[in-house]
């Protein structure tokens, strides 16, 4: 691939990664060519060409293949059960893969992905977005700039109310497919407290499912605890029926504190039609800013920019001058190893 050629790429699903997390930064981005993007459903189809006109549309993922010698990148944004066989035959194709999270609906799967894709001499990562949160990024300031002092206590939280079910593949496909919330936001908290804290020794869960009209195992209301090797204890909350939703963040330290609450606005932005260009996307607006400190005596932190832009952009260098990927897949496989380790021990 010359430096200077846009990088040609296929969107596999239009749901809510294809649609709002993949396809409008990739058509922001210069280094990048969306030429197609597959879904089977016509109201996503329609939706597809109206958002990106000079992109082919086609109903089957049959056409990545047909076409892989016009494409050099395929995004899998499909659900997890499809991961495996999609990005796959991408990689078999001589295509490089970013697969959307959960990389695979087991640690084994991911393992032998990440194998296949060094045997074929291809390049595979996965979309861990919210590494580019702009409340992660300020917290992980925060503990390169010692604010905090020694972190002794992480508390996580996404927490919805969504009494009505998780709906789509969350909450309708089992465990053994990836499916419930442990799986979905699961895996962004979970990936976020390894980025932070690294290894853990053990782990901990309570693993629940509240709505009473699903017809499987997939969980909605969850809670894990991890114990690092560095001595940090991380306790994970994720929901969608918390009525009242706790902070996004409380981080204790041996010298201060940090709270935050509310969730990164760069979902609802996308959502809203903003685009990722747009100078105010990703900047959080004051009444949402942390606090730091200890007891009555805490101040505001101001955050850095939230930038799921940034994962494409080192994508980019990554494809084109070998500079390392994004994200590890190999970090994807870790997150996998906590998740099972949290369903099989909440079953003891």
């Amino acid at each position: 691939m010359r430096n200077d050629s846009p990088i040609r790429v296929a969107v596999i699903g239009f749901g809510t990664a294809g649609r709002f997390f993949h396809a409008p930064f990739l058509a922001a981005d210069p280094a990048y060519d969306l030429r197609l993007i597959v879904t089977g459903d016509p109201d996503r189809q329609a939706a597809a060409r109206a958002a990106h006109p000079s992109a082919t549309v086609a109903a089957t993922a049959d056409a990545v293949t047909a076409h892989a010698s016009d494409l050099d990148l395929v995004v899998v944004g499909t659900p997890p059960s499809t991961h495996v066989e999609l990005a796959g035959n991408a990689l078999r194709a001589g295509l490089d893969v970013v697969v959307d999270k959960p990389f695979t609906p087991t640690a084994a799967e991911g393992r032998k992905l990440i194998a296949l894709a060094a045997e074929l001499g291809r390049r595979l990562t996965v979309f861990q977005n919210r590494r580019w949160d702009a409340d992660f990024r300020t917290l992980r300031r925060l503990i390169a700039d010692g604010r905090l002092g020694t972190v002794h206590a992480f508390e996580s939280r996404f927490e919805w109310w969504r009494p009505d079910g998780l709906g789509g593949w969350k909450g309708e496909t089992g465990v053994a497919d990836g499916g419930g919330i442990l799986f979905d936001l699961g895996t962004h908290l979970i990936d976020q407290a390894l980025q932070l804290f690294g290894p853990v020794t053990e782990v901990l869960a309570d693993v629940n499912r509240r709505d009473p009209r699903a017809g499987c195992d997939a969980d909605d209301d969850t809670v894990v605890i991890l114990r690092h090797a560095c001595g940090t204890s991380s306790r994970l909350t994720m929901s969608s029926v918390a009525a009242l939703p706790g902070p996004r963040f409380r981080v204790l330290g041996s010298r201060n504190g940090y709270v935050k609450h509310g969730l990164d606005g760069q979902e609802a932005a996308l959502k809203a039609g903003t685009s990722p260009a747009d100078p105010a996307f990703g900047r959080e607006p004051e009444d949402c800013w942390g606090r730091l400190g200890h007891g009555r005596e805490t101040t505001p932190v101001e955050p850095e920019r939230g930038n799921y832009a940034e994962f494409y952009r080192l994508l980019a260098l990554a494809l084109r001058d070998g500079a390392d990927l994004p994200v590890d897949p190999g970090d994807a496989v870790d997150v996998l190893d906590v998740i099972e380790r949290a369903h099989t021990n909440a079953k003891k």
